[in-house]
């Protein structure tokens, strides 16, 4: 079994027709000083660079360098940018090998300030970018044979964009972020990947008075005018790419729980904030049980932030609960869902959808001691409902408090916390907050980068319990065996498999995660462990169990440069 990603990821030589300035402004070709003399020669680079013949290596150097003299993260975000869409080779090597230090800048918490200033950053032309006034335009828009060996897209319409909010246009930056993830984690060659931004306009004051502003100038469209242009969208992917893996980032939280119920069963496609988030979490969780030593099925959790994230983590974790021996009611009935309006209780207005299985009884509050009767707020619950796991995804920064978090650790010899909302600047609480006002108790995972906390006089790693932990694995995973669709049980095999290789499985002192710079074989890992689960519910078809570990492997692109002929055929 093969087809284009595999073909491409693991060439020998590579032809082209294009050759001086052409091939040189092409980011997918460009090899920079690397262009060997003969290459020079074949494809008229002579004059074009200096007469010195580099090494990729010797490139990767010469960038870091530069990049480690910047004072801004921002400063350093946008010569990632302009890196990427000069010699994407030489852009994946540095990133491989600097995962744990360039992580960080490419993807959270810098994109959030990427997708900010995105207009202002705006240097040349990345992805697709959609608008209803072009809608008739789609398909041929999608059709451009550049587009030919594109087998993943990530789409967002920039709606809800981290904790940031709408950011229109500038929502791109998360596209192209996760994208950077998909081939610098999960092995996935770049041209095989699509960065799409459905721009359906912004209500943001901010964007729509910017001069610079690049986007539709226009307020956001609602409505089935904005069911009829996603629907548009998706029903061209599918005719341009029947086997496509179609990734939703970012979109609001009632459109993303709506759109991945349509859409779920008409292809590939998943919606990481539901999905992802979940899985990472859960995976994590599984982790932090070798360190409080508290079985699965006795956990309680309490999700602050009941909106399609939080939801979604509370789906997965209930199901890994079933697994362990409880009833679905009764793993129901562990999960206690905060929003601004307080605890989700049966009987309240304005309740989504989505939120409906997680609804407590209001006979559960009954008798509970509350510091102000018409609101049963975060710190209420946890006093009165004793939970085991407290984890954020709320986007409000500080939400965990002290009194929240001295709480928990007066019911739990180890409350597990995990404030995961980003950037870092929207986080619920701070690790070294945590660990303080925990008494150095707490299990503590993060959405964001933080700085190590010290530990019995040594510095202690907190895990950043960041998607990007899952979601390259299960990408890499669904395209390696043409996955029709990606099943929750996908996503729970994801989360095993992350578990499975935390450091915490063989000490308890240990990072509940693999570090950041083990990305590439946690997503190898993933990826099998995903395939594995796609073939057992058949939703594969045309591959044997014994070839999964082969069809992963072959999918996985190395940033290195290739040898280059000239294409006859293109002359």
């Amino acid at each position: 079994m093969s087809n284009s990603s595999s073909q491409i990821a693991k060439a020998t030589t590579l032809k082209t027709g294009l050759f001086g300035f052409q091939l040189l402004a092409d980011p997918l070709l460009n090899k920079g000083t690397a262009f060997t003399e003969r290459e020079r020669d074949m494809f008229d680079l002579h004059g074009f660079l200096p007469p010195n013949i580099g090494t990729l290596d010797e490139q990767v150097s010469r960038r870091l360098q530069a990049l480690r003299g910047f004072e801004s993260t921002i400063e350093k975000y946008a010569f990632l940018r302009d890196l990427q869409d000069t010699n994407e080779t030489l852009f994946f090597a540095l990133l491989v090998q600097n995962l744990e230090e360039l992580l960080p800048v490419v993807y959270t918490p810098t994109v959030g300030a990427g997708c900010e200033q995105f207009s202002k950053l705006f240097r040349k032309p990345r992805g697709i970018f959609l608008s209803p006034p072009h809608v008739s335009r789609m398909d041929r828009i999608l059709a451009h044979p550049r587009f030919d060996t594109v087998e993943a897209i990530v789409v967002t319409d920039g709606e809800r964009i981290l904790g940031l909010g709408d950011q229109g246009a500038g929502g791109m930056g998360i596209s192209i972020g996760k994208l950077s993830l998909y081939t610098g984690c999960g092995g996935l060659h770049p041209a095989t990947t699509l960065p799409v931004m459905l721009d359906v306009g912004t209500d943001n004051p901010d964007r729509l008075q910017d001069p610079l502003y690049i986007g539709w100038r226009h307020e956001r469209i609602r409505g089935q005018e904005y069911d009829d242009f996603v629907d548009a969208f998706v029903s061209s992917v599918k005719k341009r790419w029947p086997h496509v893996l179609l990734q939703w980032e970012d979109f609001a939280k009632g459109n993303a729980t709506r759109f991945l119920s349509q859409y779920r069963d008409q292809l590939c496609t998943f919606n990481d904030d539901v999905q992802g988030t979940a899985a990472v979490a859960t995976g994590t969780l599984l982790s932090a049980i070798n360190v409080t030593g508290v079985p699965l099925g006795e956990q309680r959790i309490v999700v602050m932030g009941a909106g399609s994230a939080g939801c979604g983590i509370a789906g997965l974790i209930r199901t890994a609960l079933v697994d362990a021996g409880l009833s679905d009611e009764d793993a129901g009935k562990r999960f206690f869902m905060v929003d601004r309006e307080g605890l989700l209780v049966e009987g309240m207005e304005n309740i989504a959808t989505f939120q409906l299985p997680f609804l407590q009884p209001q006979a559960t509050t009954n008798g509970w001691t509350l510091d102000h009767p018409d609101r049963i707020a975060l710190l209420d619950v946890v006093r009165n409902a004793k939970p085991t796991v407290l984890i954020g995804v709320s986007g409000q920064a500080g939400v965990f408090s002290e009194a929240v978090v001295r709480m928990m650790s007066k019911h739990n010899e180890r409350p597990v916390i995990f404030p995961l909302s980003n950037p870092t600047s929207h986080a619920e609480a701070t690790p070294a907050d945590i660990d303080a006002w925990s008494d150095g108790k707490a299990v503590i995972g993060t959405g964001s980068p933080f700085p190590p906390l010290m530990k019995n006089g040594k510095q202690f790693k907190v895990a950043q319990t960041n998607n990007s932990y899952i979601f390259p694995g299960v990408g890499l995973g669904a395209i390696a065996v043409r996955a029709r669709h990606i099943s929750d049980q996908m996503f729970m095999s994801a989360a095993k498999a992350l578990a499975s290789a935390s450091p915490a499985q063989g000490d308890p002192e240990a990072s509940l995660l693999p570090p950041v710079s083990a990305l590439r074989e946690v997503a190898i890992s993933v990826a099998i462990a995903v395939a594995r689960q796609a073939l057992d519910e058949g939703l594969t078809e045309g591959v044997e169990a014994s070839e999964i570990e082969n069809l992963v492997h072959e999918r996985v692109w190395d940033p290195l440069y290739l040898p280059y002929d000239r294409d006859s055929e293109a002359d």
